[in-house]
């Protein structure tokens, strides 16, 4: 089981340097009004994630620290969301820090590593239940007394609360995508029209990829076509002799005569005769080159019906490139656009089959969610009659013998809701149920909601009852109440601090209480004390044995540590409390 060992302290409201040393069982946490007890409760809530608070830092501090020390079981799930966040442990202990400066910036450290203050609050739910004022009034919500009654019920809840909360999600999808398309009919099909407008535009030219450019290069030819051919003929002529001209003089010939002559006396010297068969191959090149120039002249076509018909095209071509080549370049950018619009149109084109495929998945999502939230109903009122069944008995202990608890589940009918027991209801992420939990304090008085029928003193001992039955069956390792007694006195208080007793048989259970009578029954007593200026130091927390502890109890009963009745009344107090133990 894990304990909180140790807490250290400094610059927390007015408390300057305090180690607060606690241990397994029943801690009570005691002290005068104002000297600091509900820092303890502070101090923890920081080590768990709360939220940070500039106003927390003592006067002309830079920063608040909280350090603590929770000796932890190998392999329980706090060790291993912590070990994966990179903390390490001390000899099986977890070193929890945190660090608020004056600005109110926070800084989280787990196991020597910085971390997120978030990860904090996970490890708290596996760690520590704390309880105070705040949290008595949070049971007064509607939704905390379902959360309560969802985790007495454990997986008879969560199993079926689980299959519900994955319908409802997809619901909300299905139900959006739906809202979507139809509310926005108008637009695509606006944006339908464009697309068949533009598609047919593209269909009607039939551009292939890559004609841009090869159109440019044709019209270039065509455009120049009478030098080029001029320029043809000319290089033919220089080649090969222009048969117009019989005494001019061409390449061809000279290179002929010029590898005849190397020919001629090739056999008295190798590099000659290597000489002449480069001039030979030459005059080859030569050969093939003026076939070629002949034949280029011959295909040149100089039709200005052609350039003509070509200018058009690439008009064309342009007027598309312009209107639907924005993300690209040349007919390919065109083609791609019109791929693409394609695939689009077929989707806008295929809403309303869409718009019946989401209606019908709609309506069954409706009615699955239905039988779930059906079982949630009849898996919660099971769960409930129990659990009140159990509170109920822990409040006797509680000096409320006569007190009843039980749960109203119910639903609010909706037309647009969906159907549980016949009736169409509203639901949300946990299902259909209000659950409502109704105190009838005493005999003969009707169960009414605790919000309005419970008083404070009363409200203390539900929470309390509440947080007894869930250590039966959903424990945590460490409770600690912040004035949990409150409105509470005389018998009542006794039996609150029997009960908290027997509670710290199962777990660590840390009180900040005013009252003796829950403090007799702790197995350590702390007492929180400031100095002549105000400040609590770290001998202002201390462990009180013997003496001490009767005359602190005989000043929480009378405001006077020397009252002879008072201290025989503390003696009292702690003789019943170790009989009882």
């Amino acid at each position: 089981m894990s304990v909180l060992e140790e807490m250290r302290i400094r610059s927390l409201g007015v408390i300057d340097d305090a180690v607060v040393e606690l241990s397994p069982g029943f801690t009570a946490v005691t002290g005068e009004t104002g000297a600091g007890k509900t820092m303890v409760v502070t101090s923890l809530g920081l080590l768990l994630g709360g939220r940070a608070d500039a106003a927390l830092v003592r006067i002309g501090a830079k920063n608040a620290v909280v350090e603590g020390r929770i000796s932890v079981p190998d392999g329980s799930s706090a060790v291993v969301r912590a070990e994966e966040a990179g903390a390490e442990l001390d000899d099986g202990t977890l070193l929890i820090s945190r660090t608020v400066s004056a600005e109110g910036r926070s800084r989280a450290h787990l196991g020597g590593r910085s971390v997120p203050v978030g990860l904090l609050a996970e490890l708290a739910d596996d760690l520590v239940a704390v309880h105070g004022q705040t949290d008595q009034q949070g049971l007064l919500k509607l939704s905390r007394q379902r959360q309560a009654l969802d985790r007495y019920a454990g997986d008879a809840v969560a199993v079926p609360l689980a299959k519900y909360a994955g319908a409802y999600r997809r619901l909300r999808a299905v139900s959006t995508e739906l809202d979507q398309i139809t509310t926005r009919a108008r637009e695509r099909a606006q944006e339908a029209d464009m697309l068949r407008f533009g598609l047919d535009e593209i269909a009607a030219v039939e551009p292939r990829a890559g004609e841009d450019a090869e159109l440019a290069a044709e019209a270039e030819r065509l455009g120049h076509a009478e030098a080029l051919a001029s320029a043809a003929t000319a290089a033919h002529a220089a080649l090969v002799g222009n048969p117009e001209d019989p005494e001019g003089i061409d390449a061809t010939t000279l290179v002929a005569g010029a590898h005849r002559a190397l020919e001629a006396v090739r056999s008295h010297d190798a590099a000659l005769g290597a000489l002449a068969g480069r001039i030979g191959e030459i005059g080859i090149l030569l050969g093939d080159v003026a076939g070629e120039l002949a034949g280029y002249a011959d295909d040149l076509d100089a039709d200005p019906l052609r350039l003509s018909a070509v200018e058009e095209r690439r008009a064309a071509l342009t007027a598309l490139m312009r209107k639907y080549g924005e993300h690209g370049e040349g007919t390919a950018a065109v083609l791609t656009y019109a791929e693409q619009g394609a695939a689009r149109l077929l989707e806008l084109d295929g809403d309303d089959d869409r718009i019946g495929e989401l209606t019908a998945e709609r309506d069954a999502l409706r009615a699955e969610l239905g039988g779930l939230a059906q079982a949630l109903t009849d898996a919660r009122t099971e769960a409930a009659e129990r659990f009140a069944a159990a509170v109920t008995a822990e409040l006797a202990s509680l000096a409320m013998p006569h007190a009843r608890v039980s749960f109203e589940i119910r639903q609010t009918e909706d037309p647009e809701g969906v159907e549980v027991g016949g009736r169409p209801v509203s639901y949300g992420p946990a299902g259909a149920d209000e659950v409502e939990l109704l105190l009838a304090p005493h005999s003969g008085a009707p169960p009414r909601p605790i919000a309005k029928g419970a008083s404070g003193g009363e409200l203390s001992r539900v929470m309390l009852a509440v947080e007894v039955v869930f250590a039966g069956t959903d424990p945590v390792p460490t409770y600690l109440f912040d004035e949990v007694d409150a409105g509470v006195g005389g018998k009542a208080a006794v039996e609150i601090g029997r009960r908290l007793a027997r509670l710290a048989k199962k777990a660590q259970v840390v009180v900040v209480t005013h009252l003796p009578q829950v403090a007799a029954f702790a197995d350590r007593q702390l007492l929180v004390e400031k100095t002549s200026d105000g400040s609590v130091t770290r001998s202002g927390v201390k462990v009180l044995e013997g003496e001490e502890r009767i005359r602190e109890l005989s000043r929480m009963l009378a405001g006077q540590e020397d009252s002879e009745t008072a201290r025989a009344h503390a003696e009292e107090l702690l003789a019943t409390a170790r009989a009882d133990a």
